[in-house]
C-alpha cells in the first residue's frame, strides 16, 4: 500500500492563468528514497507542499484531486496534525527558524504538539545526537554555519518523529563541504530505516548512492520518467536533456563514451550512477593507472580568448570590518582585461563583500580599488555603472520597473540617448537573451531562469566591459544554466571581463581561466583551475571539493583533466589502448566492444 497517494491532482495559484499541476497521479511507498527532478516551473516544490498541507491551507488551491498521506486526506487535516507525519527542510533554513537558540528551535514544534516537558527534553537530546550536534543545545542560531543550520532545521523535524522527510534544495546556499555534510545527514536518516525520504536537488553525483527511485516532472505535472536511477538516466536521457533536467556527470560520461564508440555488453540495471561505480567499472577493464608517458594535462579551458596585459581591476591591500569583525583581510588581486575569473570559497569567506566593493556598493578606502587604472572612489556613480555590471544572486533585488523592456532600457533613458537608439538596443538585447516575447511582461512574473537572463541583459544595456555575477546558476535548471553560461562565453569572446562568484566547482573547471580562493576574508590562491585541483590540501582548507569527473580522473591517475569532454576522451584513449592487445571486436552497430579476461557477460559500463 502506498504511503503517499496523489490522485488526479490539479493546483493553481492566485493570479496565475494556468494550473501548476494538472491531473497528476503518483504513489510513493514506505521506506523509499525518491529523487524528484524537473525543469524550473515544473511544480516540484508545489507538489511536496501538498504533503504537509501548506497547500491548500496556506497557499494555492487544489482545484481537483486528492493527496493522502498514510491514509489521511491532507485537505481535510490541519497543518499542525500533518506535521506529525511530514517534515520539510527548505533551501534557506533561516526562513523556517522561529527562535534564537538551538534548544528553543527544537522545542518550538514539540510545544505546538502539546508534548509533555519530560519527553521534550528526551527528544531534544535524541534529535541533536541524530544530526551530529550533541553539544549545540545552547548555541545561538545566527552563530552557526550554513551546514549547521540545516542540521538544526532537520533536528527540529526529527524531534517530532515524522515518517516522511522532504528536502527541498537543502544545499542551494551551501559551499561544497557544507553540501557534503547535508548529504551525510540524509544518509544517516536513510540508515535509520524509519523514514520515507523525498529529495529535490540538482547536485546529483554525491547523492546518487542514496537514491532508490527517480521521478521526473514535466510541464503541468506530467510524469516524464519514473523508475530506478539507472533506468531513468540511461533509458530516458534524451527526454531529460530536452526538458532541461539536471543529470549526474557519471551518466553523461557513459553516454559520451558510447558516442565515441565505446560500448559494453550490458543491461540497464548495471549502468553506473555513482563515482564509485564508475571507478570500479573502469578498473575492471584491467586499467589501474594510465602509463606516465600518455598522461596529458587539459588546457586551462576551451575558450581561446586571451586576456590583455592591461588590468581591468586592481585590488590593493583591501580590508573591511563590521562591528570589529574582519570580513576582508588585506586582499590584493589583479584581474587582467578579458579574463574569466571565478571567486570561490566557503560560506562567509568574503566573496560577495569583495565584489560589492568593486562597484562601490560598499565604499572602499581611496586607492585600494582601481578600475582600468582609475581609483573607483573618484569615478562618478553614473560613469561607474557604464563600466561595471553587477548581477545579484537574487535578480529580483535589482528590478525597478513594471515591464521587461523598460527594465532593459532604463539605463539608456538615463543616459539621454535618442529614442530610436534606445528602441534598437532594447530590441537587440531582448532578442539575444530570448526575452522578446516577454517585452511587456512584469519582470516579477518571469521564471527564475528568465529573471536571471533579464538581470544580465539589463547590466549589459549600456555596454559595460566588466560583468560580475553572484551565483549565476542559482535556482536554475540545466537548460537555463547552460544557456546563461553560453551567453557569458560569447561575451567573454567579445573581450569582456567576466567575474563569477560560485560554489559550483564544475563551472570553475569548465569556464574559468583563473580562480581566486578565499577563506575568512583572506586570498589563499590565485591561479588556474587546473593548478587548484592539484592542491587537495588547499581545497580542504578552503572547504572546496573537486568537480565529480575531475575527482574520477584523479583517482584513475589522470590528473589535470577538468571537463566531461576531456575525461571521456581520455577514457576512450586508454580503454582502447589497454584492451586492443587482448582482442578488439567490432559490434553489429559499428561500436567497439572491449573484451578482456576480467570481463564476463554481466560486466557492464
Amino acid at each position: 500500500m502506498a504511503l503517499i497517494e496523489i490522485d488526479e491532482l490539479m493546483i493553481k495559484y492566485p493570479g496565475r492563468k494556468q494550473p501548476v499541476l494538472q491531473h497528476l497521479d503518483l504513489q510513493l511507498h514506505q521506506g523509499e528514497t525518491v529523487l524528484l527532478l524537473g525543469a524550473s516551473g515544473s511544480g516540484k516544490s508545489t507538489l511536496v507542499l501538498t504533503f504537509n498541507g501548506l497547500i491548500p491551507h496556506e497557499a494555492g488551491s487544489i482545484l481537483h484531486g486528492h493527496v493522502r498521506v498514510d491514509g489521511i486526506d491532507t485537505q481535510q487535516t490541519t497543518v499542525a496534525e500533518l506535521a506529525r507525519h511530514v517534515g520539510i527542510v527548505f533551501q534557506d533554513p533561516d526562513a523556517q527558524f522561529a527562535t534564537l537558540i538551538v534548544e528553543d528551535e527544537i522545542v518550538f514544534g514539540l510545544e505546538n504538539l502539546c508534548m509533555p516537558p519530560a519527553k521534550m527534553d528526551q527528544q531534544v537530546v535524541k534529535a541533536l545526537e541524530q544530526v551530529g550536534l550533541p553539544h549545540y543545545r545552547h548555541r545561538r542560531v545566527e552563530q552557526l554555519s550554513g551546514g549547521e543550520k540545516q542540521r538544526v532545521a532537520l533536528a527540529s523535524l526529527l524531534a517530532m518523529e515524522p515518517s516522511i522527510l522532504i528536502f527541498d534544495e537543502p544545499t542551494a546556499n551551501l559551499d561544497p563541504v557544507g553540501t557534503q555534510e547535508v548529504f551525510e545527514l540524509i544518509r544517516r536518516c536513510k540508515e535509520l530505516g524509519t523514514h520515507t525520504i523525498v529529495l529535490i536537488e540538482h547536485k546529483l553525483d554525491d547523492l546518487m548512492e542514496l537514491v532508490d527511485r527517480v521521478v521526473v516532472l514535466g510541464a503541468g505535472g506530467s510524469i516524464l520518467a519514473d523508475g530506478s536511477p539507472q533506468k531513468v538516466f540511461y533509458d530516458d536521457l534524451s527526454t531529460l536533456q530536452e526538458h532541461g533536467v539536471w543529470i549526474p556527470q557519471v551518466a553523461l560520461l557513459t553516454h559520451r563514451l558510447h558516442e565515441q564508440g565505446i560500448t559494453f555488453a550490458s543491461h540497464t540495471a548495471s549502468f553506473p550512477v555513482t563515482l564509485a561505480e564508475a571507478e570500479d567499472m573502469l578498473r575492471r577493464t584491467g586499467i589501474a593507472h594510465d602509463a606516465p608517458e600518455t598522461r596529458e594535462t587539459e588546457p586551462i579551458n576551451t575558450n581561446s580568448v586571451s586576456e590583455s596585459k592591461q588590468l581591468a581591476i586592481e585590488i590593493r591591500d583591501l580590508s573591511f570590518q563590521v562591528d570589529k569583525q574582519t570580513i576582508l583581510d588585506h586582499v590584493s588581486l589583479n584581474v587582467p582585461q578579458g579574463d574569466f575569473l571565478a571567486i570561490v570559497g566557503a560560506n562567509g569567506a568574503g566573496k560577495t563583500t569583495l565584489a560589492r566593493h568593486l562597484v562601490d556598493i560598499l565604499h572602499p578606502p581611496p586607492a585600494t580599488i582601481m578600475l582600468h587604472g582609475k581609483d573607483v572612489t573618484r569615478v562618478a556613480a553614473r560613469d561607474l555603472v557604464h563600466q561595471v555590471g553587477y548581477v545579484f544572486q537574487n535578480p529580483e533585488h535589482q528590478f525597478i520597473t513594471d515591464s521587461v523592456a523598460d527594465e532593459i532600457n532604463y539605463g539608456l533613458r538615463v543616459m539621454g540617448l535618442p529614442p530610436e537608439e534606445i528602441s534598437a538596443r532594447t530590441t537587440a538585447l531582448l532578442d539575444r537573451f530570448g526575452l522578446l516575447r516577454f517585452a511587456r511582461a512584469n519582470p516579477f512574473t518571469l521564471s527564475h531562469g528568465e529573471k536571471r537572463r533579464l538581470s544580465v541583459a539589463t547590466m549589459l544595456a549600456v555596454g559595460q566591459q566588466i560583468l560580475i555575477l553572484d551565483e549565476p546558476t542559482f535556482g536554475q535548471d540545466q537548460r537555463n544554466a547552460d544557456a546563461l553560461l553560453d551567453l557569458l562565453c560569447s561575451l567573454h569572446a567579445e573581450r569582456r571581463t567576466i567575474i563569477m562568484i560560485t560554489h559550483d566547482m564544475s563551472l570553475v573547471a569548465k569556464y574559468a581561466r583563473h580562480v581566486a580562493v578565499m577563506k575568512d576574508g583572506r586570498l589563499l590562491f590565485h591561479d588556474t583551475p587546473a593548478t587548484l585541483f592539484t592542491r587537495p590540501d588547499l581545497l580542504a582548507e578552503a572547504h572546496l571539493t573537486m568537480p565529480p569527473l575531475t575527482a574520477l580522473a584523479d583517482r584513475m591517475g589522470w590528473p589535470g583533466l577538468l571537463t566531461l569532454e576531456a575525461v571521456a576522451s581520455k577514457c576512450t584513449q586508454v580503454l582502447l589502448a589497454g584492451n586492443e592487445p587482448q582482442g578488439k571486436r567490432e559490434g553489429m552497430n559499428g561500436h567497439t566492444h572491449l573484451a578482456s579476461s576480467s570481463w564476463n557477460s554481466k560486466d557492464t559500463l
